[in-house]
């Protein structure tokens, strides 16, 4: 997966924070390692310059994906499931 492919993916993750249990029945690591990588990284202080409605967007679904308990997605653990 390419780096837009992974943004693109994370970013449909966040807009739709159901489909993250539907990932893990799946099986689909590589796309969750993609949104808690982009979740890591958090979103970039430019943007609020550029485009500050997309900035309090991506700022707010990454909040709420940490506040239901994101944060529990392990990146060296699906870098694992990924590479295995």
């Amino acid at each position: 997966m390419n780096a837009r492919e992974a943004e693109l993916t994370a970013r449909a993750l966040l807009a739709d924070q159901a489909q993250i249990d539907v990932y893990l029945r799946e099986k689909r690591w590589a796309e969750l390692l993609a949104l808690v990588r982009f979740a890591h990284r958090d979103v970039p202080v430019q943007l609020a310059q550029t485009d500050p409605a997309l900035y309090r967007l991506l700022r707010d679904q990454i909040t709420r994906f940490f506040l239901r308990g994101g944060d529990v997605l392990s990146r060296r653990k699906l870098e694992s499931l990924v590479e295995g």
